[in-house]
């Protein structure tokens, strides 16, 4: 029988001191045997072996269910996973009933502005229920606004070149076509394709159809390549401004996610703040790359838990958001004892990050350090996850309230990922990269697109600028990036 099973007791009895072993796996297991020690002392001690090895592999055997149960269970609520990867058929949780009262943050809202009119139509009343149709115009009473596309039709110039032959030495010259318009496409249609390809995302195919269908000309997907490439060449001064601006931030939100370039694996990194978002494709996730995205920047660092962020030699505020969905995963464990640590970190974190726009007093504050020391003594010497998450707490404590010190920082970096989910979106649709002129590309674009979002400032004039300044060999409008 050990030899099918893989065991060979050999000379040692797992079961030499009775008492001993059964309090052991009583203790590990929470067992209580149906049978007296007198019993057990009584049963063979092939069958005492087997029923040893039967409780070894049942113990292993949950540890695997329980570790796969709980990646199964993993969503946005509890893990790093974005709520896109959440199951549609999986019922939410209820959110507490305590906040019933209190006011809803909602988005900002867009109302519909009125437009200056190209037409007016002024409407008099019908006739009156009584018949009258003759009435005293007071003013207006409401001004109905409709918005309708003209008719498109392109501007189409014909550069036609001639040539003539000197009549001095009979030399035939020929005329030369002015460089702003060698590429065929002036800078509002090139402008325009870089904004569907980069600020929309649009594919080549999807930006060649509405050419056609609506703009009513064509264009191949190689013309369209050509005007991409030639936009990210336009655009270069404005990349490199705008990591000049992150550099000189005193508090930026860095994150990173991954990219495909070939079908290899890189990393899209953000240096993000409330000015600026600045992208950097790197081929590796590392201190290397860290170093290269921030270069001889030595500010305040708002991060999630990343080794090397954790060895940032500055002032660092870590994500509480990552740490309360650690705990929440925690508080779903099956271990009473895991599950209680969970909802005490989830509850203490909580309170801190809310303390962010309501400042505690000097009692509050004094309670809420005494509760999350007690929390870390009490499980810190665990050899289970709730050990290692409250030795994780208790290596990040100097970074947990940096936001309360420190003016203009957050307790997230929600900045930072909010920045990033655009890319990430793009990336699931476009599966990444073919070359090195497609990363630049997306780095520049990325980081134009978003500091624009943050300035509240729109892409496609920016763009158009760019390319009319990069057809004429001058210098794009930079300034607009360094105004606060």
């Amino acid at each position: 029988m050990y030899r099918v099973m893989g065991k060979s007791p050999k000379n040692k009895n797992p079961m030499t001191d009775t008492k001993k072993n059964n309090a052991d796996l009583t203790k590990k297991k929470g067992l209580a045997f149906p049978f007296s020690e007198q019993d057990w002392s009584n049963t063979p001690q092939a069958v005492k072996d087997f029923l040893l090895f039967l409780v070894k592999s049942n113990t292993e055997l949950e540890k695997r269910i329980e570790a796969l149960e709980k990646k199964l269970n993993k969503n946005s609520t509890n893990s790093s996973k974005p709520p896109s990867s959440d199951d549609p058929y999986t019922e939410k949780p209820k959110q507490n009933k305590k906040g019933k009262g209190k006011k809803k943050r909602r988005r900002k809202g867009y109302q519909q502005k009125m437009l200056e009119p190209t037409e007016v139509k002024n409407l008099t009343p019908g006739a009156c229920i009584c018949g009258n149709t003759q009435f005293n115009i007071t003013s207006p009473y409401y001004t109905h606004q409709v918005i309708e596309l003209p008719e498109i039709e392109m501007e189409v110039t014909h550069f036609v070149l001639h040539k003539g032959e000197c009549p001095c030495c009979g030399k035939v010259n020929k005329a030369v076509l002015p460089k702003e318009h060698r590429t065929g496409f002036g800078p509002r249609v090139s402008g325009m394709i870089a904004q569907m390809a980069g600020n929309m995302g649009d594919s080549r195919t999807i930006i060649q159809d509405f050419c056609s269908s609506v703009l009513g000309f064509h264009i191949s997907l190689g013309a369209i390549q050509k005007v991409i490439d030639r936009a990210s060449e336009a655009i270069k001064p404005h990349y490199e401004n705008i990591g000049k601006e992150a550099r000189q931030a005193s508090v930026n939100y860095i994150d990173e996610t991954s990219h495909r370039k070939n079908g290899k694996l890189e990393w899209l990194w953000v240096m993000a703040n409330t000015a600026v978002a600045f992208f950097m494709i790197h081929p590796k996730r590392s201190k290397k790359a860290f170093e290269a995205l921030i270069k001889d920047w030595m500010g305040i660092l708002v991060s999630d838990g990343y080794g090397v962020y954790r060895k940032w030699v500055g002032e660092r505020q870590t994500c509480l958001a990552h740490l309360i969905r650690k705990a929440t995963e925690l508080s779903e464990s099956k271990n009473p004892e895991i599950a209680k640590c969970g909802k005490w970190s989830k509850a203490e974190l909580q309170r801190l990050c809310h303390m962010a726009h309501a400042p505690p007093t000097s009692g509050q504050w004094n309670a809420f350090y005494a509760r999350l020391i007690r929390l870390i003594s009490t499980y810190e010497d665990r050899k289970d996850d709730a050990g290692r998450f409250a030795r994780r707490l208790l290596r990040e404590i100097e970074s947990l309230w940096t936001f309360l010190a420190e003016e203009g920082v957050a307790p997230t970096n929600n900045h930072a990922e909010r920045m990033l989910r655009f890319a990430v979106l793009w990336r699931k649709r476009s599966y990444g990269t073919r070359s090195e002129k497609g990363d630049r590309w997306v780095e520049r674009i990325l980081s134009l697109r978003q500091t624009c979002r943050i300035r509240s400032k729109k892409t496609y004039p920016v763009l158009v600028d760019a390319m009319r300044a990069y057809f004429k060999e001058q210098t794009p409008d930079l300034a607009w990036i360094s105004q606060t």
